[in-house]
């Protein structure tokens, strides 16, 4: 774990290299990644069945490898009732907050006439890609299909490995309750090129989305173009701010709750109270042994933690800038001026009684975020990216006699003829 004071000679170079070091996964697969997709492309689904063989202990068939009705239902049928209404509500609240930002079709007119606007359209199929081992997280069903529901997707299909056969019951009511018509049983970078390619019996989509290892990553980043995709994700990362109004405790549980995800996750705690920062490191060594993630948990604190003490908290926003961190907690006694000051960061979760945690389940806003600093240029997964803006244009003869000679005369500067002409064989008849 790193400590860096704002005030000491090397701070700048040490905090540069803690931004550039964005722990992405090992693009050393890209090889092998390149190999699965060329072979599923030309053997289409037996390279499908092979390698779910070889991978996953799993022998499927053209019609076995869709997951049953019957499966499914049996699957959800062991859920606890406890478990099934924290699910239901999880699955209310993030649909109203993604029905409440579903962008809408508009248009105007101008003083020549001339009618323009955009309308919106989904996508027809959109699959969704949700892993079987140790992150078979029925909380990213949700957050990945329920915007694809609201933006009204015609289909969305579901691919999941179910290493030795063994199906994930929170995964199936998950899908259940974000309207997934489809699950098939494959995993891995083929399930992403089947998806791309269309490999009967699985339809080709036209957007794929969800987390999975690097090799699901990398086959996502080569497939794109082929297909849409939500994002390239890296490992999880959180940030607190904090000022000495925050309970280290606290604190240290947040950290924790993203250093578990991966050994390579990151957490980061800037505050101006060097106080606060040494009862925070504390805490985190008190609370580690308490966890049965402790071993995951403790390699991401030793190799990517970082606590940075500030000499003003007003220096944090710059520095949230710089990490442009996935997750952004402000513990703060006031935490509006430091919510409005930072422009990049994936979600931002205002006060001490809102942990990161909340969001990843049952707040509403979206868990699927950008990670690696890509929080500068991108935000996270909505019904937004389940739709294509479509812009349309209605000149009229009145508005082409005002625009035509000015269109044509540009035409012309650029020495595309045809363009000029498409404009004035329609002035001069």
């Amino acid at each position: 774990m790193q400590r860096l004071h704002g005030g000491t000679t090397d701070f700048a170079a040490r905090f540069a290299a803690l931004v550039a070091d964005t722990r992405e996964p090992d693009r050393g697969v890209g090889g092998q990644v390149a190999a699965i997709l060329e072979r599923i492309r030309g053997e289409g689904f037996s390279a499908v069945a092979d390698l779910t063989r070889r991978f996953d202990r799993v022998d499927i068939t053209r019609d076995s490898v869709e997951v049953r009705d019957s499966e499914r239902r049996a699957a959800v049928a062991r859920v606890p009732a406890a478990d099934r209404e924290a699910l239901e509500l999880a699955a209310a609240r993030i649909r109203a907050f993604h029905a409440a930002q579903k962008p809408a079709d508009g248009s105007y007119t101008d003083a020549t006439g001339v009618k323009a606007g955009w309308r919106w359209t989904p996508v027809e199929r959109a699959g969704l890609y949700v892993p079987g081992g140790r992150a078979a997280y029925p909380s990213s069903v949700l957050m990945n299909a329920i915007p694809a529901q609201v933006a009204g997707v015609d289909e969305l299909v579901m691919v999941t490995p179910t290493p030795d056969g063994r199906l994930n019951p929170l995964a199936m009511l998950a899908a259940e309750l974000a309207g997934v018509s489809r699950i098939y049983r494959i995993g891995g970078a083929q399930a992403i090129a089947a998806l791309a390619f269309g490999t009967t019996p699985l339809p080709k989509c036209d957007m794929i989305v969800g987390p999975g290892n690097a090799w699901v990553a990398e086959a996502k980043r080569q497939l794109y173009g082929t297909v849409g995709i939500d994002m390239v994700a890296g490992p999880s990362e959180i940030l607190v701010i904090a000022d000495a109004s925050a309970r280290a405790d606290w604190i240290a549980a947040d950290l924790l709750s993203q250093a578990e995800h991966d050994p390579v996750a990151q957490s980061i705690l800037i505050t101006d109270s060097a106080t606060l920062a040494d009862a925070v490191v504390e805490w985190v060594e008190r609370l580690l042994p308490t966890l049965a993630t402790e071993a995951v948990a403790r390699e991401s604190w030793d190799a990517y933690g970082a606590v940075i003490v500030v000499d003003e908290l007003a220096e944090a926003a710059a520095l949230a800038d710089a990490l442009a961190a996935e997750h952004v907690e402000l513990m703060l006694a006031d935490p509006a001026p430091m919510f409005a000051a930072i422009r990049h960061a994936g979600s931002i979760f205002l006060g001490a009684h809102t942990p990161e945690p909340v969001g990843d389940y049952i707040g509403g806003p979206n868990h699927v975020l950008p990670t690696g600093r890509r929080a500068r240029f991108s935000g996270g997964l909505g019904v937004h990216n389940f739709m294509k803006r479509t812009t349309w244009l209605d000149a009229g003869a009145q508005g082409l006699a005002a625009l035509g000679e000015a269109t044509a005369t540009l035409a012309d500067a650029e020495g595309l003829a045809a363009h000029a002409l498409a404009v004035r064989i329609r002035r001069e008849r």
